[in-house]
């Protein structure tokens, strides 16, 4: 009979993989592919996941791994932007292909009359004279295309063709329009395309496990992933959840006592760990995971407590004041809100430097 895995040691577990019981000392690009890729819907929130992680963390990093090319931007799991390493983008690219391809289908009808035999190279043609933003890539293909919808040849080109996001001097790396340009170009070679995807699921058991098939597949929005980790089994422990669920996990992954201690920690919005299993309660409870997204389907940064995610908090600057405000789903107790007002002003200080007031507040329960 497998080993049954409780909530709190299912917690404890990712959260060492995660880098959340302890900050901890590693490069951009290694802390990058431990966390197997980093959401980046918004270009400022892995910094801010980054700051919760690493030991002494710089903005300055980030932005220099990005321009030293070692960390891309670029469409990856669930057809989200993601930081990932150079590494992982080219091995990693090619197995998560059939899902970008299916995510076509919420084009519905806008997607008729695309012909990725055509569209493709006309794309790749006009990234090979320069970097073009998405704005400049939807119109010169509209003039080539004319009876193709604008919209529907621009999300073809980001899910068929291989592209990273070009950085610049901005404070978070990026503009609010950035420009896009051939990973190949970028990297200097094109994406493997012999790589499988055992390597993929075998990434994300390593900073997501244990995990379930469809923890992998919500992950990385790939189906039938319980095939391939039932190919996988020989080189894998096989645990149980509390419901009599396979957990399947790498032989020699770190699962901490689950009364590990995991401190005060603030995650950003888009956070990966709050998206990367299906069964997320060995993170927020259903109770309170209707409150991480809002209506126009953000996400929202969370705060952990004993290492579960207790509230939402956000930033406000106005007039030179800096202010995080705290919104727990539950009345929290002392020792919470001294630990995560603490941390709460490191974090305001990071993120707005150049404010002169840095206030940490709590609202009423969210």
């Amino acid at each position: 009979m497998a080993d049954i895995l409780g909530t709190r040691a299912l917690n404890r577990a990712t959260l060492a993989r995660q880098m959340l019981l302890a900050r901890e000392d590693a490069t951009v690009a290694d802390a990058v592919e431990r966390l197997a890729g980093m959401q980046a819907q918004e270009p400022r929130p892995p910094y801010l996941g980054l700051w919760s992680r690493l030991a002494g963390f710089r903005a300055d990093d980030l932005r220099a791994a990005l321009h030293d090319r070692s960390v891309v931007r670029a469409t990856m799991m669930r057809g989200t932007l993601h930081l990932v390493s150079a590494a992982d983008y080219a091995a990693f690219r090619a197995p998560i292909q059939p899902m970008l391809d299916s995510a076509l289908r919420v084009l519905g009808k806008r997607a008729e009359g695309l012909d990725r035999a055509a569209l493709v190279p006309a794309a790749r043609e006009l990234l090979l004279e320069r970097p073009r933003t998405f704005n400049e890539i939807r119109a010169l293909l509209q003039e080539r295309f004319p009876d193709a919808d604008d919209r529907a040849l621009g999300y073809a080109v980001r899910m068929w063709l291989p592209l990273v996001m070009v950085p610049t001097a901005e404070r978070w790396g990026f503009p609010r329009t950035s420009e896009f340009t051939l990973a190949e170009a970028w990297l200097g070679a094109p994406p493997d395309a012999s790589t499988a995807a055992e390597a993929l699921v075998l990434r994300y058991l390593a900073a997501f496990g244990p995990a379930t098939a469809a923890d992998a597949q919500t992950w990385s929005g790939l189906p039938a992933l319980g095939e391939v980790l039932d190919a996988l089994r020989p080189r894998l422990r096989v645990f149980a959840d509390e419901r009599g669920r396979e957990l399947f996990d790498l032989p020699d992954a770190p699962r901490p006592d689950e009364d590990a201690p995991s401190p005060a920690r603030f995650l950003p919005e888009f956070d990966n760990l709050v998206l990367a299993h299906a069964d997320r309660t060995r993170i927020i409870s259903d109770e309170h995971r209707p409150a991480l997204t809002t209506k126009n389907l953000r996400v929202r940064a969370t705060f952990l407590w004993d290492g579960f995610a207790r509230g939402v908090w956000e930033i406000e600057t106005k007039r030179k004041t800096a202010t995080l405000r705290l919104r727990p789903f539950d009345r929290l107790p002392r020792e919470a809100l001294r630990a995560l007002t603490t941390e709460g002003d490191a974090l305001l200080r990071f993120a707005e430097p150049e404010a002169k007031e840095h206030l940490v507040t709590v609202a009423a329960e969210a």
